[in-house]
């Protein structure tokens, strides 16, 4: 009852202030229509960019392509290509200065200046400046307003450590020039003062993630330290300057280790009674509130204040699109409406524990603010503990009404250079012309009642949008969410467990029993090869003829097992995958030395096969029928009989998995012999389709010598299919010896050849840069180079290529080479000494055709060879055209598009490719003419993912249908179609007669 009442006070009072703030803004609704005809391009472009979501989508496109345009030519091209495109409905005086033929010609270059112009314009709407001195200008002018404010860099993602020591760099000199510069500023008491406390004049927002480079919620405790070492610097120096500092919050994925690595740091007796910082809660996500009220616990416990800065959060449609992708749960509130509630609830929060929080209220939507206000001025907050903020250009009327009703407001100032700025000028943008921004709604004349109504959450529609996502066609598993601290916990407690079954011996398995032999090998940890990992039996040549008789003799009943049965023992087995996740990944980790994350995601990639392969058997058992009147015709499939798969090393469990469980599906025995280096894995593996319910007989598990025990098989007259991933070399002698034809065979053989790539990313000079370096060094060093999608050519256009080398041989220097098991660790070892050498030699030939660009030294104690970047490496030289499958990179040098596409495609392969570029016509280019079988445009090459993204490749790349896509399990079968004539004496029965 008395929370009702409250409520009724503080929605009463929210009216008040709101209509009386709006009452202030009100010019701009009534001139609305007459400003319209004199606006600049500046305004015309946003309000076009309202009225047409085509226009808005392809308008954005350009504007984060412009800084990469040098020319006016280039602006002029990019412009009718992005704004040229069917989607996009032009208004009349677009279409006008898009009316030309040339990019060269004077109409083109009057276009590029106009626009160029108007983007350049509006950006500085929303960036206070390029450098300091324009800075000093605008904060300068905002005092004058009496406004505060906080100043954030705008930069280059930090992807390099050298940027990340920059970053700290730039921030004390801005601290430094701009409490110089406060020296020469009059007190304004509005914002420099508070029931007798003076407020620092000065403030900086900053973000975790910028301090260092391979910032990592997995590596919770080495992001920590590295990060918490530069804070302190800059705390301590703030302190000397007498400047406040501000924690921004950024992407979900980096919030729980942002607010640890703070509360611990602020706990420090060196910083614990400071209380001129802050952080930031994001009203967007489902979980704030809840961090709302952890945070204020803590901060009884701390006894000093600090500011919370509450924002509706800026990167809704990111976080949206990730967790989609990612099959995680959404973090954010799908409907505005819920996120104004949610935002409204956790005001009250912060100022009804005003004695232990200064609250800073972030909203460009006046009933927010006024809702603040009305619970501020109800609780009688004093002054000091609370203030507005709104963001540089956007509400500044408001923040104006604001100020002369004589509360203390701040401008949230981000400033640098408009390259980096893009990104931040394009997520204002979104939001000034999103449907549900309030700023559009005011514009756009909205009843005054319907603006200001509270925000009341329609439980109907917030649970559709939610099961938006369960869509028709295959969904896959979720990777684990390594934000999650008892996802990490859970991760740290299957290596203890692994670890304490090390050096076990491992049999074979032969119908259903596992047997002894008298060979055996040592699967060693390559990160620590003094490890034995597992005592792998190798099976010999006599035991893989027992094993292909009881292959045979289990073959009749499986075959005429159903295949919704099958399909079953399948999803047994993802599910029992699923369980064992952890515990697969760390086998993962230390058998094949494969990154953590990597592992994990091997595992979903496992489970996936079999739950995606189930469904796509039970799809083709229905078959196809082709009845005419008086005849039926049936399309069905039946098993080819037994199966043979070499599954490699890399992927030691997702490609071995994925080519047993298509073989077992489709209804054929199989027989796995995996790698010697990986054979531990494939046990855990065969240990899972036991459990599962696979019958005797009809999988076995043979490792064995691959020139002895897999020829043997191979060559075998009763082997009907051969599933291989591995080399080329090997892959070509399969297919060889599969031809011909052996004494009492009576089938042809089906080979299914994965055989590798010498894979190429081209990067144009539209590229976002910061993008390509990124997904360039996931490319071609994740998993040191030892997957057959992995980049190891570069083609770069000439206009870029010194800057790229430069970013890319920083990014890579900044990468963490040790044991895989290490959080921290993004380059583990490669897989063994004969690896290891072979690389060795390539890497001697790389340097006499080639520049060295950065090699890097690497540990001794396991098969560790470190990154190298070769750069000027001629397209035809040995390292740019044989697969080399190790941490190795060829950087090409090309003058244009053209060439480009012809040395990407100037190999004996075709299996992955990329593109970095924002040139439209060059991405279609790319998609008609880039010979490969997987093309990945504008992201990084590697991690395809069942159903989404099928994987495989043709020219000497392979042979065969892509891995987990819709066609895969028809090589296993047989197609069959059985005609029937139902006429009787001239009779047939017809559907639908009386």
């Amino acid at each position: 009852m008395v929370l009702q009442l409250e409520n009724s006070i503080y929605e009463a009072k929210t009216q008040e202030i709101a209509k009386q703030v709006l009452a202030a803004t009100g010019e701009n609704r009534s001139f609305l229509s007459a400003l319209r005809d004199q606006m600049r391009w500046d305004d015309k472009l946003l309000d076009w960019a309202m009225s047409n979501p085509g226009l808005r989508v392809q308008l954005f496109r350009f504007i984060d392509t412009l800084p990469t345009l040098h020319s006016k030519s280039e602006i002029a091209s990019h412009l009718q290509e992005y704004l040229g495109d069917e989607s996009v409905e032009l208004p009349a005086a677009l279409k006008a200065i898009l009316n030309f033929a040339n990019p060269d010609s004077m109409p083109a270059q009057v276009a590029a200046t106009t626009v160029g112009t108007a983007v350049e314009t509006l950006a500085h709407k929303y960036i206070s400046g390029e450098n300091i001195k324009q800075v000093i200008k605008t904060v300068e002018r905002l005092r004058k307003d009496k406004m505060a404010f906080t100043i954030d860099l705008l930069g280059e993602a930090v992807i390099t450590e050298t940027e990340a020591q920059s970053y700290l760099e730039r921030y004390l000199e801005l601290m430094q020039q701009l409490v110089e510069a406060s020296k020469n500023w009059g007190k304004v008491p509005a914002i420099d003062e508070a029931d007798g406390e003076n407020i620092p004049k000065v403030q900086v927002s900053v973000k975790l993630t910028a301090f260092y480079s391979q910032f990592d919620p997995l590596d919770a405790q080495g992001s920590e330290e590295r990060v918490s070492d530069r804070i302190r610097i800059l705390l301590r120096r703030a302190k000397e300057l007498g400047a406040a500092v501000h924690f921004d919050m950024e992407q979900y994925a980096y919030k729980d280790i942002t607010f640890n690595i703070l509360k611990k740091l602020l706990l420090e007796e060196e910083f614990r009674q400071r209380t001129d910082i802050g952080m930031t809660i994001q009203a967007y996500l489902r979980d704030s509130e809840q961090d709302a009220k952890d945070i204020i616990a803590w901060l009884k416990q701390r006894g000093y204040p600090l500011t919370i800065r509450l924002v509706k959060g800026a990167y809704w449609d990111q976080e949206t699109i990730k967790s989609a992708q990612k099959h995680w749960p959404q973090p954010v509130y799908n409907d505005k409406v819920a996120t104004d509630a949610n935002f409204e609830t956790i005001t009250q929060l912060l100022l009804e524990n005003h004695q232990y929080v200064y609250s800073a209220i972030g909203s460009h939507n006046v009933r927010s603010q006024s809702r603040a206000i009305a619970i501020a001025e109800s609780l009688q907050v004093p002054r000091r503990r609370f203030e507005m903020q709104v963001l540089y250009g956007m509400g500044d009327k408001i923040a104006k009404a604001l100020v002369d009703k004589g509360y203390r407001v701040r401008v949230y100032c981000p400033y640098g250079e408009l390259l980096p700025g893009m990104a931040y000028l394009i997520r204002r943008l979104l939001e000034n012309t999103a449907n549900s921004s309030f700023l559009r709604q005011n514009l756009e004349n909205k009843p005054v009642e319907e603006l200001l109504a509270p925000p009341i959450i329609d439980m109907f529609r917030a649970k559709a949008q939610r099961s938006k996502e369960e869509k028709e066609g295959f969904f896959g598993v979720a990777d684990t969410d390594f934000a999650e601290e008892e996802k990490r916990r859970k991760s740290r407690l299957a290596f203890e467990g692994v670890r304490q079954q090390l050096g076990k011996i491992y049999l074979p398995l032969i119908n259903g029993e596992y047997v002894n032999t008298t060979t055996f090998v040592d699967s060693l940890n390559p990160s620590k090869f003094s490890q034995v990992v597992g005592k792998v039996g190798l099976i010999s040549v006599e035991q893989a003829e027992e094993a292909m008789k009881f292959a045979k003799a289990a073959f009749p009943a499986w075959k005429k097992t159903p295949v919704k049965q099958r399909a079953d023992i399948l999803r047994k087995a993802g599910e029992l995958m699923e369980k064992r996740r952890a515990e697969l990944s760390a086998w993962i980790v230390l058998e094949v030395g494969k990154p953590v994350k990597e592992a994990d995601a091997e595992v979903s990639e496992a489970i996936d096969f079999c739950l995606y392969y189930a469904e796509e058997m039970e799809r083709l058992d229905k078959g196809v029928i082709y009845d005419v009147v008086g005849e039926t015709n049936r399309y069905i499939y039946q098993p080819k009989g037994i199966a043979v798969v070499i599954s490699p090393w890399n992927f030691p469990l997702a490609i071995a998995c994925g080519m047993t469980v298509a073989a077992l599906v489709s209804g054929n025995c199989t027989l796995l012999k995996p790698a010697e280096t990986s054979s531990v894995i494939t046990a855990k593996f065969t240990e899972i389709l036991i459990e599962a319910g696979i019958p005797k007989g009809v999988f076995q598990y043979v490792p064995g010598k691959g020139s002895q025990v897999g020829a043997y098989l191979v060559n075998h007259p009763d082997t009907h299919v051969i599933a291989f991933t591995g080399s080329q070399e090997v892959g070509c002698r399969i297919y060889a010896e599969a031809a011909i034809l052996k004494p009492g065979q009576k089938h042809m053989k089906k080979v299914i050849a994965e055989m590798g790539g010498k894979n190429a990313i081209i990067v144009d000079e539209s590229a976002d840069l910061d993008q390509a370096v990124v997904g360039v060094v996931q490319s071609a060093f994740g998993y040191s180079g030892q997957k057959c999608s992995a980049c190891s050519r570069v083609i770069v256009l000439e206009p870029i290529y010194d800057a790229f080398v430069e970013r890319l041989v920083e990014a890579t220097k900044s990468l963490n080479i040790g044991e895989t098991e290490l959080p921290s660790t993004q380059v583990g070892p490669v897989i063994d000494a004969n690896s290891r050498d072979r690389i060795l030699e390539y890497i001697q030939k790389g340097k006499q055709e080639a520049k060295v660009a950065l090699e890097l030294p690497a540990p001794t104690q396991g098969y560790f060879i470190g990154p190298v970047i070769f750069s000027e490496v001629p397209p035809n030289g040995v390292i740019a055209q044989q697969e080399i499958f190790g941490p190795v990179l060829a950087v090409i040098r090309v003058q244009d598009f053209q060439e480009a596409l012809e040395v990407a495609n100037g190999t004996n392969y075709a299996l992955t490719g990329g593109l970095y570029s924002r040139t439209p016509s060059h991405i279609e280019q790319a998609q008609a003419e880039f010979e490969v079988g997987n093309l990945y445009i504008n992201r990084n090459i590697t991690g395809a993912i069942v159903s989404r993204q099928p994987f495989g490749g043709f020219k000497l790349s392979g042979v065969g249908s892509k891995a987990g896509g819709p066609d895969y399990l028809l090589q296993f079968l047989e197609p069959r179609n059985i005609t029937e004539n139902i006429q009787r004496q001239g009779f047939a029965p017809i559907e639908g007669a009386e």
